[in-house]
């Protein structure tokens, strides 16, 4: 694994933690905490957002109208059936989700949500580094570099998972703030 590929491959990492705070709702309407909603549409999973037109009306509803209205159901369905916390409202054109303001109680759950949410995407870049330094060692151990070149890599290394951790911790105590502010 060369410097590069482990540098992207965090990068993912913090990107994909990104898209896992983007779900946790902040008593704001925001109308990707239906990202990860999936709809059985026609027998196969489909993404809610490839069914319908997604939008937030003002900062505490989210108005779903769907492509076709023959799946009205099927998403309210999703809906309920998701880890969302929502009810949706059909009144048979659309689906309207309103966000009630959150309580001190729940803010607290969805701080310790986006805590467990970061320490996954810290693993996961340390598991990055676990291997990009094992890479670094075979190619020592079959003298493809020098001991000294080998140390230099594993130096890197390390410095990027410190780079990619300090962002992870970054848009956490980002995340935390948003969740905690009435």
């Amino acid at each position: 694994m060369k410097l590069a590929d482990a540098e992207s491959h965090m990068q993912k990492a913090v990107e994909a933690t990104q898209r896992d705070f983007n779900t946790i709702r902040t008593g704001r309407a925001n109308a990707a905490i239906l990202d990860r909603v999936m709809v059985e549409y026609y027998g196969s999973p489909t993404p809610l957002k490839s069914l319908a037109s997604i939008a937030t009306p003002d900062s505490s509803t989210i108005m779903i109208q769907p492509f076709d209205r023959n799946s009205l159901n099927l998403i309210e369905k999703a809906i309920q059936m998701s880890d969302i916390g929502l009810t949706p409202n059909n009144d048979g054109t659309a689906i309207r989700l309103n966000i009630p303001p959150l309580t001190s109680e729940r803010r607290k759950e969805l701080a310790k949500m986006a805590a467990k949410m970061a320490e996954e995407g810290k693993v996961s870049i340390r598991n990055i580094r676990r291997d990009a330094i094992d890479s670094v060692r075979k190619l020592e151990k079959n003298g493809e570099i020098s001991e000294d070149e080998a140390r230099d890599l594993q130096d890197e290394i390390q410095k990027l998972t410190d780079k990619y951790v300090v962002k992870i911790e970054a848009i956490l105590a980002e995340k935390e703030k948003d969740i905690m502010t009435v």
